[in-house]
């Protein structure tokens, strides 16, 4: 499993933390139960691999990183969505940018254009022109404005 495949699972799981309402240990849990893991193969081609030990690492580090920093996650993407409500953008968007904006502020290992980008050629994937080059505006503002 490459590094984009596991960000694009945790970009799912993301979003289906935002949407499922339980913790992020719970979900990982139900998630990441083997047989379970086999089954969501059937409706999304990501999870056909099952990651290895370091790519589990890094969804996982991710996971528990965005449920536990969400609200500041949340007010970056406010502060930084300038002329838009947060209750406007998409579920989608929200988990690929909270997504980047974790691996930026938590995750050094990972170069800040390397998080901004993947998380661009991810809302590819799932939106329309216009929210992708809304989503690079705003990790650019970012990273710009909070990063020295």
């Amino acid at each position: 499993m490459t590094r984009k495949t596991a960000r694009a699972i945790a970009v799912r799981l993301c979003f289906a933390l935002s949407e499922s309402g339980t913790g992020a240990d719970e979900l990982i849990d139900t998630v990441f139960n083997e047989e379970y893991y086999k089954s969501l193969a059937e409706e999304d081609a990501a999870f056909s691999e099952y990651p290895d030990g370091a790519q589990k690492e890094y969804i996982l580090k991710l996971l528990r990183g965005i449920g536990e920093h969400s609200a500041e996650l949340d007010s970056y993407i406010e502060k930084y969505a300038r002329g838009w409500k947060f209750s406007r953008i998409s579920r989608t968007a929200l988990a690929l940018m909270k997504t980047a904006m974790y691996e930026v502020l938590y995750m050094p290992d990972i170069p800040n254009g390397a998080a901004i980008n993947e998380a661009v050629e991810l809302a590819k994937d799932y939106e329309e022109p216009d929210t992708v080059r809304f989503i690079n505006g705003i990790l650019g503002s970012f990273v710009r404005g909070e990063i020295q």
